[in-house]
């Protein structure tokens, strides 16, 4: 991989917004979203990407493993607390934020159960409003695989948080 040519750089920053809006849809948290923007134009500028890369499709795709990186890592964490508070007995929930938080993280748990290409997809067509023909593109998959990938992935959603 080289360092970004002035190209680049200004295909970089016009993706800016598209990326920013990815970052939303991933993560669900505005102050998230933008700390992965951050890291994802730091690893695309610091890293570079090879010279015939798409930079729309190269800084997806960086975004996108970025946060499944932070995922496995909160995974974790998670447990941790988890079996903290087991041990410590504080297991109840007293208020209608704590309920919510628990069905937004129900929620977030079945995404992330997905397997990564259907949720991928899933974020980039419902969430990102992008056509099936652009996550066709950004992702290198044929049009139908996309389609096949989003019918699957909410169905499966549908059917873990009935």
């Amino acid at each position: 991989m080289t360092k970004l040519t002035a190209v680049q750089k200004a295909g970089l920053m016009e993706e800016l917004s598209g990326l920013k809006r990815f970052s939303v849809s991933l993560t669900g948290d505005s102050h998230d979203a933008d700390d992965l923007l951050q890291l994802t134009v730091e690893r695309v500028l610091e890293k570079g990407m090879p010279r015939d890369a798409h930079v729309g499709k190269w800084a997806y795709r960086v975004c996108r493993n970025l946060w499944f990186d932070e995922l496995r890592a909160r995974e974790v964490r998670s447990r941790h607390v988890r079996a903290e508070m087991a041990g410590n007995g504080e297991q109840s929930i007293s208020s209608a934020d704590g309920l919510a938080r628990l069905e937004f993280e129900r929620a977030g748990e079945a995404l992330g159960l997905l397997p990564e290409e259907q949720r991928s997809v899933l974020l980039l067509v419902a969430v990102e409003g992008r056509s099936y023909a652009e996550v066709a593109e950004i992702l290198d998959i044929p049009i139908g695989t996309v389609m096949s990938r989003v019918a699957r992935a909410r169905r499966s959603l549908a059917e873990k948080l009935a």
